[in-house]
Formats: C-alpha cells, structure tokens, sequence
C-alpha cells in the first residue's frame, strides 16, 4: 500500500484503488460541492497563535465528553455502508474503537449488525437513527439498539430528503447495485476491490429485514418534526445526541428539550450545497448556547490541526467520517491504524507550537483573526 501521511494521501490512494462508482459514493457531495469546499477552506484559512518556551515535553490528547474517557480528541462519525470501501471495513472501524478508546458511530444504513458492532467496539459505539417515517420501524430499532447495550443515540435531523449528489447519479450508484455495462467496465478495472469483495459477498444494509422491515435510503424523512423528538427523549433513557444542527434557534430549542448534546454538522456537505459554513456555525451556537453545553463538531475536517481549531471555537469533541473510509480504501486495517496516527501526532505537535499540553486548555483565544468571525 501507498504510505498515508496526510488526509489527502489516504484520498488519493482511494481515489486509486476503488470502483469510480464507489469512490464517488463516497467522496461526493450535495449539488456542485460548493458546501463541501467552503467547509475545508474556511477551517484552512484559520489560523492559531503559536508561543514558545512553555515546556511542552509531556502532552495528553485525550479527553472527557459526555461522562465519558476518551484517549483521542477525535472519534468516527457515523456512515452507511462502509464495507463499500473494503470488506470487513465495518469490523476494522470497531477494533479501533476497542483499541483507541474512541466512539464509533453505527449507522442505521450500517453493513454490519448493530449487536457485532458494539460487541466488536466493546461498548465503544453510539447508535444513529435515521427517522424513516414509519415510527414503529424506528421503536423497533431504539428498543434494539438499548437492549444491545449502547448507552447513546444519535439522531440524524439534517436528512428531510436526500440530497441530489450529481457524481453518484452520473455513475448510476443505487443500493442494491444495478448492473449495467458502465457499472460491470468500472468494476473490471478495479479487479482488486472487485475480487475481494466477490469473495467476502456483496454488502447488504444488516439492521433490516424480518422484523426490522426494509430500509430505502433515498427515501423521504420529510415527516419528522419537533413532536417526534419529544417522543425519542422520552422512550430512550441514554444520552441523546442531535446530529445536524446548524441554526442558533434549533440549538436552543433542542437544549431547552432535554437533548444531551449536539451534533453541529453540514452532513459533511453531502446534502445541501448552500448550507452555512460548519465552522461558523459552531462558534455561533457555541456563544448562544454557553459555555458549558456539550457540542460535537463534523464536517471539513482533515488535520489535527483542524481539529484543534475546532475545539477552539467551541467543539467539545470532534468526529470525522470520509477519511476514515478512503484510508481503509487505501490500506485497510493497515491504513486506518496509519491515519489514526497521523492525526492523533498532528493533534500533539500543533498542541506543543500553541505552547500547550493539555486540549483541555485549548480556547478561543488561540485564534489569530477571532474578531473576523
């Protein structure tokens, strides 16, 4: 495999090795990705206050979030499908999970069952629901996912309907995959994904079926609103997270019903090409919500200093999702574990140049040009 040193190399390297189709599946974004630029740009164009000489020879990157110990500033944010990127991507995003003390999140759309994952993780793992506008499918799935053991549930809100994501239409990406003779040339030219997955079978959407009924991802979620949520906070007794939040007026209104945390996040760009810049977003609901109010920051993320600049407008935790895939695209277990390490030595030499030893001491402050924001 090609060696991962930065975000960009697992992409290329993914970009390399997986079907056209896939990698557009997973690296696209909402209309002419527009929101998927501004995201990176605007954490790019950040820029932190260095200092020197404040002995920085002992550095921790772990954290506390949500009564919890987590040994890195960052964990995986919830995605569907991920065995697309590579057989068993799934089970190697749970043993990093177990291994690095970090939370994973399982998707609804996940190619593993729900009960594997968090058993793999070992207890590691927070559980995301999609509404899919049949509220006892979704009992179903809250109800199973507490008897497995999760302690957290993230629910998705930013997905009303699916966003047009003009790359994966040009390349006919459906789920199941239909088959026609660009999909068949595709896949004969990435014989390496292609065999592999041949041999360990197609992914398949686990949480459903029997019971659990079917799942369409494309299907609409238009239904859920305000007397919804009140419905999940009362039947699930865990922590619950709200997951696509990037309205002042939302964020206090969730804080005022009961919500354990936030989820300020832009779908990583993928659903709505005019939405506002995350970043921003956090720093806004962040200084309406207080202090002390816990948020978790996604979207545009691809360093470890970016990450940190996170944390200084307000993130209380940070999670990331396509690089994940590509480096598992790229190296599988291998890669991930290299790109765990990239970003977690990122994370520590950005914390000695700010002339710090602790995230818990990164703030606002730290920021060069904070008046612009």
């Amino acid at each position: 495999m090609r060696p991962i040193f930065t975000c960009s190399d697992a992409r290329r390297g993914a970009r390399a090795k997986l079907p056209r189709m896939l990698f557009d599946y997973i690296d696209g974004a909402a209309g002419e990705g527009l929101a998927e630029k501004r995201n990176k740009n605007a954490l790019r164009d950040l820029c932190l206050q260095t200092s020197v000489l404040q002995n920085v020879l002992k550095r921790s990157v772990s954290v506390n979030f949500l009564d919890k110990a987590f040994n890195l500033p960052f964990g995986v944010s919830p995605m569907g499908m991920c065995n697309l990127a590579w057989p068993g991507a799934d089970l190697m995003l749970a043993r990093l999970a177990a291994k690095q003390q970090i939370p994973l999140g399982i998707s609804t759309a996940g190619s593993t069952k729900l009960e594997t994952m968090i058993e793999t993780a070992e207890g590691n793992a927070w559980f995301q629901l999609y509404f899919s506008g049949n509220e006892e499918q979704s009992n179903k799935l809250i109800d199973r996912a507490a008897a497995s053991g999760y302690e957290t549930l993230v629910l998705t809100v930013d997905v009303p309907e699916v966003g047009r994501r003009p790359r994966e239409l040009r390349r006919g990406f459906t789920m199941p995959f239909k088959m026609g003779p660009k999909q068949v040339l595709d896949f004969a030219l990435h014989p390496h994904w292609s065999i592999s997955t041949l041999i360990s079978g197609k992914p398949e959407l686990a949480n459903f079926g029997g019971d659990f009924g079917e799942f369409d991802r494309t299907a609409s979620r238009a239904g859920a609103d305000w007397s919804l949520l009140e419905k999940i906070r009362q039947r699930w007794t865990g922590k619950l997270v709200v997951k696509g939040v990037l309205n002042v007026a939302d964020a206090i209104k969730l804080k005022d019903k009961g919500v354990d945390a936030i989820q300020v996040s832009s779908h990583g760009g993928r659903q709505f090409d005019s939405a506002p810049i995350t970043i921003y977003a956090l720093a806004a609901i962040r200084e309406a919500l207080g202090d002390d109010y816990p948020l978790i920051y996604d979207s545009g993320i691809r360093s470890g200093e970016d990450i940190i600049k996170a944390y200084a407008l307000g993130a209380n935790y940070v999670l990331l999702g396509r690089p994940f895939l590509f480096a598992i695209a790229t190296g599988a277990e291998r890669g991930l574990d290299q790109l765990v390490q990239v970003l977690k030595s990122e994370c520590s030499i950005a914390l000695a140049q700010l002339g710090l030893t602790d995230f818990n001491d990164i703030s606002r402050d730290l920021l060069v040009q904070q008046d612009a924001l």
